[in-house]
């Protein structure tokens, strides 16, 4: 089986089954799933503005490879990217596989 970061995004992905958001959950590091579990968010903290933009050129490198674009909300030193599949009204595969390529920007 191939790993998150292996993947794909898909052009019309299906929902995820809300029963197995646990096992895609276990795949990534930190991540977490808003309360009413329709999106997949996590905040980054970095050491001054610069490094906080340069992640951000990164994520937004990844959003435009895999055509599949996170909300990111940012200030200084933090960095809080969300997503979700707004075409499909919740959480798929694309955007798991897109969080795991966050995490391997080894930041």
């Amino acid at each position: 089986m191939q790993t998150f970061q292996q993947q794909q995004c898909q052009n019309n992905p299906c929902l995820i089954d809300l029963g197995e958001l646990k096992s895609p959950l276990q795949h990534l590091n930190s991540w977490q799933l808003s309360s009413d579990k329709q999106r997949l968010y996590k905040t980054f903290n970095f050491k001054d503005y610069y490094q906080t933009t340069a992640f951000i050129n990164a994520a937004t490198y990844i959003a435009h490879q895999q055509d599949h674009h996170p909300n990111i909300h940012f200030s200084y030193q933090r960095c809080t990217i969300e997503y979700s599949t707004h075409s499909a009204g919740g959480l798929t595969m694309n955007d798991f596989i897109c969080a795991a390529r966050i995490d391997n920007l080894n930041i």
